[in-house]
């Protein structure tokens, strides 16, 4: 019975021994390394605030001050698991190692982010677009609010968000319809056949004319451009700033409507004519 005893206070003195040891050699590193995870990640995180917030201030384009403090970001946190892991007590030589051959598989497993971490880098250095455009692209449209590392982000005209990745965006077909200063509105009118072309041409010059958002230079121009089944069709194009473009076109549409209706000029309707024949009786 007593050496039993002996025997327990053996093993316990032991394991107290083994853990104690173990704490002496690995708490100091278990705990630098919580210290260095912990205060590392929100160091990252606030120089990015920082850095964002610097570049919003100062003279660079937002697209980029966006897409580096988000760089940034992702290289602080990276340095700070490597240095944290260094604090552990691991080997930086064949961790390197392993994270290269990490790193290719990963890499070969996610080609479409690095797709897209391309893509980032190709719409900032040829400057396909910058926040604040308004674009379409992959089926789309929207104001560009943000370009991030992998992904721009869109807000559409009724305030929808949506989410692109960077490598389609940057490989497909955009259009950006604030790229230009200037845009040209487009309408169509249709007249009856029978009405007077000259006195809708006057009426249009004159509606032109009496809103100042259309730019008289370019000329506006305007000409029959087909004589369709139940109407004469009046095209008329004019210039205005990219800002001014939809205010401009809904405006003209209900000064035409209210006008040509005063002015004694008609909107015709799609007509159909039926010709009935009469039929004698068959022949016996």
């Amino acid at each position: 019975m007593e050496s039993l005893q002996n025997l327990d206070l053996d093993g316990l003195n032991l394991s107290t021994e083994v853990l104690l040891t173990f704490a002496m050699t690995y708490g100091p590193r278990i705990i630098g390394f919580v210290l260095t995870l912990v205060l590392g990640l929100w160091l990252a995180g606030f120089a990015g605030r920082i850095v964002k917030g610097v570049l919003n201030k100062g003279k660079v384009d937002p697209s980029l001050g966006s897409f580096l403090s988000s760089l940034l970001s992702i290289l602080l946190k990276v340095l700070v698991y490597i240095t944290a892991l260094g604090v552990l007590g691991i080997e930086m030589t064949s961790f390197i190692a392993i994270l290269g051959a990490a790193g290719l598989a990963i890499g070969l497993a996610l080609s479409g982010t690095l797709q897209n971490f391309a893509g980032g880098v190709m719409i900032l250095f040829f400057k396909y677009f910058k926040v604040g455009d308004f674009i379409e692209a992959q089926g789309y449209m929207g104001s560009v609010r943000e370009i991030q590392i992998f992904v721009t982000i869109l807000t559409t005209a009724d305030n929808k968000t949506i989410i692109l990745p960077n490598g389609p965006l940057a490989t497909g077909s955009l259009t950006n319809f604030s790229a230009q200063p200037t845009r040209r509105v487009d309408w169509t009118f249709g007249i009856a056949y029978g009405d007077d072309v000259d006195k809708a041409y006057g009426v249009l010059r004159r509606l032109i004319a009496e809103d100042e958002r259309i730019m008289q230079d370019p000329e506006p121009f305007m000409a029959v451009s087909a004589l369709a089944d139940s109407s004469v069709n009046i095209v008329v194009r004019a210039w205005v700033n990219a800002a001014d473009f939809w205010p401009v076109h809904f405006k003209m549409n209900e000064m035409v409507y209210k006008t040509f209706d005063k002015e004694g000029l008609n909107f015709p309707f799609p007509q159909r004519d039926i010709h009935v024949y009469q039929m004698g009786p068959p022949d016996a």
